[in-house]
Formats: structure tokens, C-alpha cells, sequence
């Protein structure tokens, strides 16, 4: 089944900062405790030296939105991020008005420092807040409290930034609903813009998977969804992708140009990116995941080819985490196959009311949403 050329989608750029202070036992992301002083410029020097290699995967095209995440990016000196950031626009263009957005853990949001990150570029964070809980923020293994937590919304208002996230997790070991509603309403009441709101999930290799505590059972996570979606919705932020919501402007750019099906390079340790080419093919990188092995240069760890078959499924997986419709037009652009492909599991999602179809759009059910572990797996393809 070959692919049809397809229109580049818009592209990002993701930058991963893989250390933290320590290691929170939840966390699967590729992060490092730090032994000794972070390497500032040495890592960026890897960094841009690594977006050098990436460089012909661009086409040319400018970059729409940065993410820089972790790992603790606010571990890196306001120095460093300049040049990082002064060194990527010397490299690629980047758009007037990109949203750049960095990750920041309360503990590590100073006002000195956090000028010089907004004077290099940044006009976005995002605070790892988690829990306004002291007792939740320990087992947690988070090493800040909930008034620096407060005190890192309140900065971040006052910098006048484009926009800025708290991120908030439920579902906590032993978390009763009030607790978890107690967290949201104090979150609502720093008035962010944007709110990241996930259940703790316990994944594999992890120190809670090892030792697992206890959560609350099904009936008291959906309880607590649906009370504090309720919540969220009263104060003005609008749900608009499975974990997250914004009041009205303020969604993520970054994050919807992943959902969307959009392009991103991917530089520093572990980080991944899709590339999408005129001829129709689709590339997706991973880079070396430990500080040593990338900080010898050996930057790319995998580079493969999203093959014509999993399209389909890669394609929707992405836009049904979004709730807004999904513009038909847009599966033919950026897959460059064509509708007919997928007729069958379309009216397979049709009859079991996981979607609505019309001229224009698909749309996910409140159905849908339920099962769309189910929805998705209609769209595997065999090879």
C-alpha cells in the first residue's frame, strides 16, 4: 500500500534536560539523579551539536513551538538555556510568536533565575506541583512543599508570561475524594491558565512498581474525575485532551501539534521526534538515552519508518486523545493514504457508537471515550 505525497504538517521542537535532583519513585520518564554540578555548556554544546545532525530532517521548515522538559529543565543555568536557545534560532528559524514552554519543579523556580529564562526566550512553564498535600508531596518522593508550590504560581503571574501550567496529579496513594478535590480547588484558586490534571498510573520499572502503594479503587477514581471535571468546568477551564484543560486561548500549542499529528524534532538524551517528507515518508527518531553515551556524541540511538500500515492506527491514536472533531481532510494530508483505507474499521467505530461521522469530521463519543482503548484497536493493521 504505498503512500500518496502528503502536506508537512506544522513543526516543533522538543528538548529533553534529563536530570533531576532525585528520582520520584512514579517516574518513568528518562531522568537521572544528579551526582556533582549539572554540565551546563557542555550538554549545550551536545544539544546543538545534535539539532546539526537533525537539521536536514526539517526541510527547511521554522519551528512553531519549543518544549524543553525532564528531568528538572530549571536545574539549568539561565546562561546556559540562552545560549541553548540563542543557539537553536541561529540554527532554524522560529516563528515570531512560538510558544517555548519549560518544565520547572517549585523547588527550583527563583525569580532571579526565571527572568534570565524568560529573557532567553521561554514564555511558558510548566510547574510540577502535584499535590497542595505535605503528607502526598512525601510519598510522592517530591522534595518541595505546597507553599513553594504557591509561591511558584504567584512568580510565574507575575512575570507576565504568555501563559503558565500547574501540573496536578490524582488518584494518589490513599487519596480520598476530598483530598483530591481539596488539591483542585487549590490549584483553581492560583488562577493558571492552563491545568494538567492525570491519574497516577504505576508503570513498569519504577520504585512503586516494585512496592506498590495503595490507590484508590475504580469507583472512587471515577468519583473523583467526575466531581472534579465538574469543578474545573465551573471555573472556566474547558477540557480539551484527556489530562489536560485551559480557559478559553490557552491550550497547549505544543502538545496540540503532537495530538494533531504534527511534526517534532526530538534533541538530548532520550528524546524522540517524527519527521514527515514530501514523497509521502514518515520518520521517527530516538536518541541515546544516558547523559554518557550522548555527551560522547553518539546522539541518534534509532531511525525507522512508519510504514504505510500502521499509519491508520499511529494517525488516531494521537487525535482521539484531543475532544475537539478531527477534520476528515487532515488523515489523507499527513498519512498520504487514502480514506477508503479505513472504511472498515471507520463503520465498525460508527456502529458501536465510539464516533459520529459527517462531511466535515469525526467526532469522539462520550462512548468513545469509555472504551477508546477498543476504538483504537480497530485500526491496527495487519501488514
Amino acid at each position: 500500500m504505498p503512500a500518496n505525497s502528503v502536506q508537512l504538517p506544522p513543526l516543533s521542537l522538543y528538548i529533553h534536560i534529563p536530570w533531576c535532583v532525585q528520582k520520584c519513585p512514579y517516574c518513568d520518564f528518562n531522568s537521572h539523579a544528579l551526582k556533582g554540578e549539572v554540565p551546563h555548556q557542555e550538554y549545550v554544546d551536545h544539544l546543538l551539536a545534535d539539532l546539526d545532525a537533525d537539521l536536514p530532517l526539517a526541510s527547511g521548515r521554522s519551528i512553531s513551538t519549543i518544549f524543553i522538559g525532564g528531568g528538572t529543565p530549571s536545574l539549568l543555568s539561565a546562561e546556559a538555556m540562552q545560549a541553548l536557545l540563542d543557539g537553536v534560532r541561529e540554527r532554524i528559524h522560529v516563528a515570531d510568536d512560538a510558544e517555548i514552554t519549560m518544565e520547572a519543579n517549585p523547588g527550583t523556580v527563583e525569580a532571579d533565575r526565571f527572568s534570565g529564562y524568560q529573557r532567553a526566550g521561554v514564555n511558558r512553564i510548566s510547574i510540577g506541583v502535584q499535590s497542595f498535600s505535605a503528607e502526598k508531596l512525601t510519598r510522592l518522593g517530591r522534595i518541595h512543599g505546597p507553599d513553594e508550590a504557591k509561591r511558584a504560581a504567584h512568580l510565574a503571574t507575575g512575570l507576565g508570561l504568555r501563559s503558565f501550567n500547574l501540573d496536578l496529579m490524582h488518584g494518589l496513594p490513599d487519596q480520598s475524594l476530598e483530598e483530591a478535590l481539596d488539591d483542585l480547588r487549590q490549584a483553581i484558586a492560583l488562577n493558571p491558565p492552563h491545568l494538567s490534571w492525570y491519574q497516577l498510573t504505576i508503570e513498569p520499572n519504577t520504585l512503586f512498581s516494585s512496592r506498590p502503594p495503595v490507590l484508590p479503587d475504580d469507583d472512587a477514581l471515577w468519583n473523583i474525575f467526575e466531581q472534579g471535571h465538574e469543578l474545573l468546568s465551573a471555573a472556566g477551564y474547558q477540557q480539551y485532551e484527556t489530562s489536560a484543560y485551559a480557559k478559553p486561548g490557552y491550550q497547549c500549542q505544543h502538545n496540540l501539534n503532537y495530538w494533531r499529528f504534527g511534526d517534532y524534532l526530538g534533541i538530548g538524551c532520550g528524546a524522540h521526534g517524527k519527521l514527515t517528507f514530501a514523497d509521502g515518508h514518515i520518520l521517527r527518531t530516538a536518541k541515546t538515552k544516558h547523559p554518557r553515551g550522548f555527551m560522547r556524541g553518539d546522539y541518534r540511538d534509532k531511525l525507522h519508518e512508519v510504514e504505510a500500515h500502521d499509519r491508520p492506527f499511529e494517525f488516531f491514536m494521537n487525535r482521539f486523545r484531543l475532544l475537539e472533531a478531527a477534520p476528515r481532510a487532515e488523515f489523507a494530508r499527513y498519512t498520504g493514504l487514502d480514506e477508503s483505507v479505513i472504511r472498515a474499521p471507520l463503520d465498525e467505530a460508527l456502529a458501536k457508537g465510539y464516533l459520529l461521522e459527517t462531511p466535515e469530521y469525526w467526532q469522539i463519543t462520550e462512548h468513545g471515550k469509555l472504551f477508546l482503548n477498543s476504538l483504537l484497536e480497530l485500526f491496527l493493521q495487519e501488514e
